[in-house]
């Protein structure tokens, strides 16, 4: 096998792996050029024609020698995709065409000079070309994302000089399991998936249950719609994750473990496949960690993309080979997890906090964030923002802050609506909430969550309903179907609300969705159910107007929603061939054979298929 490393190297003790890191540190010239390219999301905007581009011209302007062209995980500014930036003058370019390459090279690599038109535009049409200077990166705090965008995620290399696995090797080499999770503990650090239960607690609650054997479990799972935090570090920082995971087996008395990853993932995929055989061969997973004794092996398991294996007891049965559906708790996965064993699972950017944690010390990460949620917090900000991409923010900034401050505020210059916070499983902070505190107990009192850290803007021009509607067609289809609230209160509640989009609701729909969310939560199996009408409730505790519109005025106030359409037949036109009746999915259109047909209004579900089939444009709305 050919190796994974730049050269043969197996660290057999601490001291190998300080002795490696300096050799590195040394040989590092922070002076030299680079051109950092993303090559993981912008992919999907032609990076890899550009990368290819500027390879060339670096080749053809015989620069090899002085200028390193890097491939990097995502530098967060999806907006500007396809981007790169040019060490060290700190030039952060967007929109990059491959024709770009000659001038970039021939101007920013070979003689420092910046090129203004592929900086940040501002809104008076400024440009920024430095990108410590741009609104998007000024307010942010990187901790989760210290790496992202600035290594190589495929070269161990890169990450072991920034500092990668002096962690492992402190936990390893001065802390007892139990000092390990005391600084936890002291930091603060709540898990990151969720539910927000403090980190430390959890590792104490799985080491101090009885087994010889344990599990240790990362939930790379995420499936929100507009999600990609996870993504983000799993493609540009996979060894953040696997240090981590190391630092929390030792902590717990686990010696192997897995990295539960949607299959959907595949550059994440393929990345963690090449870390894990990296840090193996080296010496930092398998047996006898740097000579510690401590050994600790882990594997990939990938998902098939269920929402429901994000919930941890829905997750084990999938691993275990079983279809993936949640189990009644307690006994918690701590007490009896995969295989019936203690267990401790976390999500990827809880993981990847716990380095920095003992590097730096507990008190470091207090510092930041609120008396109850400490630390920093990784949204992926998208919908209909100006500056749309992956941030990292201290705790307790406000949403107006991040919206407006670091995401420029709305597109088109229109107004600001909500803020979709958690997913599918969260809620819409409305306008009068942008200046609250952004932490677990904050949002939960206003009916939102913090979730994984998805956050979907939406302006004037979005319908509350369609958009509440959205996410519960979500939730519903990825129910595992095991618990009766989950499986038929969802449907009913999107049945509901698709009446009320299509004009036919009544006023007293609300109460009926506002009692069935109430029930569903209280009575679900799993977090799924127990949230999934999260959104609903939100929307309608904030804009009872908006769905009073639509089930009184029969009227869509953003235009979105069918509630204005009403579709019949013209009787001079219709042949009576009988192919709209035929197609029609609600049985709504009457008529004999060979004479004109009728729709039946209080039928009709206003799908416009009669007006589509009809090849005599009999069929029309009005």
């Amino acid at each position: 096998m050919t190796s994974t490393v730049e050269q043969q190297v197996r660290f057999a003790t601490l001291d190998d792996l300080t002795r490696y890191r300096a050799r590195l540190q040394k040989d590092f010239d922070p002076k030299r050029v680079r051109v950092r390219v993303c090559m993981t999301g912008c992919r999907a905007f032609g990076a890899v024609k550009v990368r290819d581009a500027v390879a060339g011209a670096i080749e053809q302007q015989g620069l090899t020698d002085s200028v390193d062209l890097v491939e990097t995980g995502c530098q967060g500014f999806c907006a500007g995709a396809p981007v790169l930036a040019v060490d060290p003058y700190g030039y952060f370019y967007q929109h990059v065409r491959p024709e770009d390459a000659h001038e970039i090279v021939a101007a920013s690599c070979k003689y420092g000079e910046p090129i203004e038109r592929l900086g940040y535009e501002c809104p008076d049409g400024a440009r920024i070309v430095h990108r410590e200077e741009m609104p998007f990166f000024r307010g942010q705090r990187f901790v989760v994302l210290r790496n992202c965008g600035q290594i190589d995620p495929c070269r161990i290399d890169d990450y072991i000089r920034r500092g990668g696995y002096a962690a492992l090797a402190r936990a390893l080499g001065a802390l007892s399991p139990k000092e390990v999770i005391e600084q936890v503990k002291a930091a603060g650090l709540r898990g990151r998936g969720g539910a927000g239960f403090p980190t430390g607690r959890k590792w104490e609650l799985c080491a101090s249950s009885p087994g010889d054997k344990k599990y240790l479990i990362c939930n790379a799972d995420e499936g929100d719609p507009g999600a990609f935090m996870d993504r983000g570090v799993l493609e540009g920082d996979p060894h953040s994750v696997l240090e981590g995971m190391a630092i929390a087996a030792y902590a717990i008395g686990a010696d192997e473990g897995y990295i539960y990853v949607r299959a959907e993932y595949p550059i994440a995929v393929r990345h963690l496949a090449i870390a894990v055989a990296q840090a193996e061969e080296m010496g930092l997973l398998g047996d006898n960690i740097l000579g510690t004794g401590f050994s600790f092996h882990l594997k990939l398991k990938e998902g098939a993309g269920a929402f429901v294996c994000g919930e941890e007891t829905g997750l084990m049965a999938s691993i275990e080979g079983r279809r993936g559906m949640p189990k009644p708790r307690p006994p918690f996965p701590a007490v009896s997890g995969l295989w019936g064993k203690p267990t401790n699972i976390n999500n990827v950017e809880t993981f990847a906090n716990v380095a920095p944690i003992i590097l730096n010390g507990p008190e470091w990460f207090a510092s930041v964030g609120t008396e109850n949620s400490k630390g920093t917090k990784v949204f992926s900000l998208a919908g209909k923002v100006v500056n749309t991409g992956l941030v990292e923010v201290p705790m307790g900034i406000t949403p107006r802050e991040v919206i407006f401050d670091i995401g420029g505020g709305i597109q088109g210059g229109r107004s600001f609506k909500a803020a979709q916070m958690g997913g599918p499983s969260g809620g819409c902070v409305p306008a009068e909430h942008l200046d609250l505190p952004i932490d677990y107990e904050s949002l939960t009192s206003i009916g939102s969550m913090m979730g994984s850290g998805g956050m979907i803007i939406v302006d004037d021009a979005t319908c509350i309903v369609d958009l509440a509607r959205f996410f519960l067609t979500f939730v519903q289809s990825e129910s595992c179907g095991k618990c009766v609230p989950c499986r038929v209160g969802t449907l009913r509640m999107l049945e509901t609300l698709t009446r009320i989009s299509l004009g036919r609701g009544r006023e007293q729909d609300l109460v009926a969705l506002e009692t069935l969310g109430q029930v569903i939560k209280d009575s679900s199996l799993c977090g799924l159910g127990q949230t999934a009408p999260n959104p609903v409730l939100s929307t309608i505790r904030y804009f009872r107007d908006e769905y009073l519109a639509h089930v009184q005025a029969k009227h869509c106030p953003a235009g979105v929603c069918r509630t204005d359409i009403v579709y019949a037949i013209n009787p001079k036109v219709c042949t009576g061939c009988g192919q709209c009746a035929r197609k029609c999915p609600h049985e709504a259109i009457e008529g004999e054979r060979k004479l004109p047909h009728q729709i039946d209004t209080s039928k009709c579900m206003k799908c416009g298929i009669c007006q589509e089939t009809c090849k005599f444009e009999a069929a029309y709305s009005l």
